[in-house]
């Protein structure tokens, strides 16, 4: 008999695989939007180890193109609570490039070979000899603690153009071979993977390729609750992520997808039988969310939000790193994202968008945050904030 946790009114039974060899789990209820659940007693989850990584709290930073930069990563890091970070994802082929012809290096791995670990940088392509070229780089130049591969990006730049991302879950096959060179490539630094559910809702083979990916040797298996045809529409099915966890022999499981609430992280962990947990989306304006999520985890009070003046503080500090690193200009054209994510969810930050959108000098920046910037606490009915 193979140990579940069941989710709130689904009926969850235990059936032979058609190979005889595995357990199928099947569900009554297939999908269900995660709802908070704060009055409950919390069993603190315990640290996951990946390779020799030891990741506590089990919750993670996801690798957001854009986004997860390494200011954006001090600013995780000052309010505390994140058990292993990522950079940007970087292209295992552009990065050769930039090695041949301009011996520069990307600047998604800005700040990595200095910063605090554990740290991951995630990689993708579809080339196993470029992948294991560029790993190898990552772990001997750079020092890197984790080697995570994107299986999952469902972006049609990535999968139609570079046939690379959540493209290659139709191949499980060029998963395998992928992993297994990048596995011996880094060794002894663990690499892991990330994917989603399937190409479709009707080629869904999370269970088939998360077999392959700990086959081929990979340290941890990281699953999207969504098709790649789902993008980021829907809610992510946290039953499908669950029902992987009886598959793998002993890497961790670490489920992803709208994780936005303190509530919600200690909800899944109660709810479901997975590892850890990843946070994408909705920690981009609210770098404070895994200090909640770590307190709800451990039973302990969760800190407040900040107070608005102190978000804007957050966001200003935020943008000095990052004009310290790109200059003036293009600091500021990179940080109008950044800006539109802190005034997500509250009142006025339409209003803030439309100014912050055009600024291109410091001096613009700081008088459309200073007009600007919300200043009033939004309402409870504008305060969903859209996660992955």
């Amino acid at each position: 008999m193979v140990r579940m946790k069941t989710a709130a009114g689904s009926q969850r039974h235990v059936a032979t695989r058609l190979d005889g060899d595995k357990p199928t789990v099947k569900n009554d209820v297939m999908q269900h939007s995660l709802k908070p659940t704060s009055d409950v007693t919390v069993t603190p989850p315990p640290p996951i180890h990946i390779g020799s990584v030891r990741i506590d709290p089990p919750v993670l930073q996801a690798p957001m193109a854009g986004f997860t930069n390494y200011a954006f990563r001090q600013m995780v890091r000052d309010y505390g609570g994140v058990g292993l970070q990522a950079t940007e994802m970087v292209n295992a082929r552009g990065f050769v490039w930039l090695d041949e012809n301009t011996a520069e290096h990307p600047d998604r791995l800005w700040g990595v070979k200095d910063e605090p670990r554990p740290l991951a940088v995630q990689i993708w392509d579809n080339q196993p000899e470029t992948m294991a070229k560029v790993g190898r780089r990552l772990v001997e130049e750079y020092g890197v603690s984790i080697v995570d591969i994107n299986f999952g990006c469902p972006v049609k730049q990535v999968t139609e153009k570079a046939q690379s991302g959540s493209y290659l879950l139709r191949v499980p096959d060029t998963m395998g071979a992928i992993i297994e060179r990048v596995v011996q490539s880094c060794a002894p630094t663990p690499v892991t993977a990330k994917i989603r559910l399937g190409c479709t809702r009707d080629k869904i083979n999370a269970i088939d390729v998360a077999q392959v990916v700990e086959g081929a040797g990979a340290a941890a298996l990281t699953v999207h609750g969504r098709t790649a045809q789902d993008m980021f529409r829907g809610h992510a099915d946290w039953e499908r992520i669950s029902e992987i966890k009886p598959f793998l022999k002993k890497i961790p499981l670490i489920g992803n997808g709208d994780l936005d609430s303190a509530d919600k992280a200690v909800d899944v962990f109660r709810r479901y039988d997975i590892d850890g947990i990843m946070v994408a989306r909705a920690c981009l304006g609210r770098p404070w969310l895994f200090a909640q999520m770590a307190a709800a985890l451990q039973g302990r009070p969760v800190p407040p939000d900040p107070t608005l003046e102190e978000q804007k503080q957050c966001m200003l500090k935020h943008y000095q790193l990052v004009v310290g690193r790109f200059g003036e200009e293009k600091g500021t054209q990179l940080m109008r994202k950044y800006a539109c994510c802190y005034a997500q969810g509250r009142h006025g930050a339409r209003h803030f968008r439309r100014y912050v959108a055009k600024v291109s000098t410091r001096e613009g920046f700081l008088h459309v945050v200073d007009e600007y910037f919300p200043t009033e606490k939004p309402d409870s009915a504008s305060q969903k904030v859209v996660a992955s």
